[in-house]
């Protein structure tokens, strides 16, 4: 049997897309893989190293495989922005919402820190988040609240660790996980007999509905909530290593729905 030579191949490959143009697109992403895997791994890991290479290599793939590919649509967002979400989600690396739940530019505002916590109502401490809620509320009209915890959070871990004493180890970690202290109250007080790494998987749901909680101490969100119903607050679990998905209400604060 014939085997084809390099000549062969791309031309029959120009071929193919000279007759299916909308095929382009597909074999453009193919090549490219293609092209990395026979660099190497020497080659790959010496683009992951450099930290420019990696910005450069990672904006040149979002530019020809997103924004090129959907212009109209950028050229829509340049108008203005009208996401139907805010999204409470974790700093931690593993867990992106928009690459988890597959929001598209525009859908979603969102506000990422440790342990994916809102603190309650305080003009005085942690404004950031508080300006944050009240931009999404007040000038994006967002009819969505989502607080999305995740499965192997350090910062819940670092939490569950917090000596009783209030003895603290560092200048902000345990004072900002602190917020959801009570969440962990009622985890040792329900769930004691369960191994360590148990009972941070139930801190991890369980913060959420404390931030559930602390969202409704913000007067516009109350107002949206409780009077004018233009408001829908919802708690989140998702289990990376699981493949997993948990939602819940605000008020039932346990699993409504569960995607696996």
């Amino acid at each position: 049997m014939k085997k084809d030579t390099y000549e062969e191949a791309i031309e029959g490959l120009e071929k193919l897309l000279s007759e299916k143009d909308e095929l382009k697109s597909i074999a453009a992403a193919k090549v490219r893989r293609l092209t990395a895997e026979l660099a190497g791994p020497a080659e790959i890991g010496a683009v992951e190293s450099d930290p420019v290479k990696r910005i450069q290599t990672g904006f040149d793939h979002f530019k020809k495989e997103k924004y090129e590919k959907q212009i109209a649509l950028y050229w829509k967002l340049a108008q203005g922005q009208t996401p139907k979400f805010l999204v409470f989600a974790c700093s931690d690396s593993r867990v992106c919402p928009s690459h988890v739940l597959n929001f598209q530019p525009g859908e979603a505002f969102v506000v990422r820190n440790v342990a994916n916590m809102v603190p309650s109502f305080d003009q005085n401490k942690y404004s950031g988040v508080g300006a944050a809620i009240e931009f999404a509320l007040l000038e994006l009209k967002v009819e969505n609240i989502l607080v999305m915890g995740h499965s192997c959070c350090a910062g819940i871990r670092n939490l569950m660790s917090v000596p009783d004493d209030g003895a603290t180890r560092s200048d902000f970690i345990e004072g900002w996980v602190s917020i959801c202290k009570a969440a962990k109250a009622t985890v040792q007080k329900q769930s004691s007999h369960l191994s360590f790494d148990d009972q941070c998987t139930h801190l991890e749901k369980e913060a959420v509905n404390i931030s559930l909680a602390n969202l409704l101490s913000y007067p516009f969100v109350n107002e949206a909530v409780v009077k004018k119903k233009t408001l829908l607050l919802k708690g989140a679990h998702y289990d990376f290593v699981k493949g997993a998905f948990e939602l819940w209400d605000l008020n039932s604060k346990t699993s409504s729905f569960l995607w696996n």
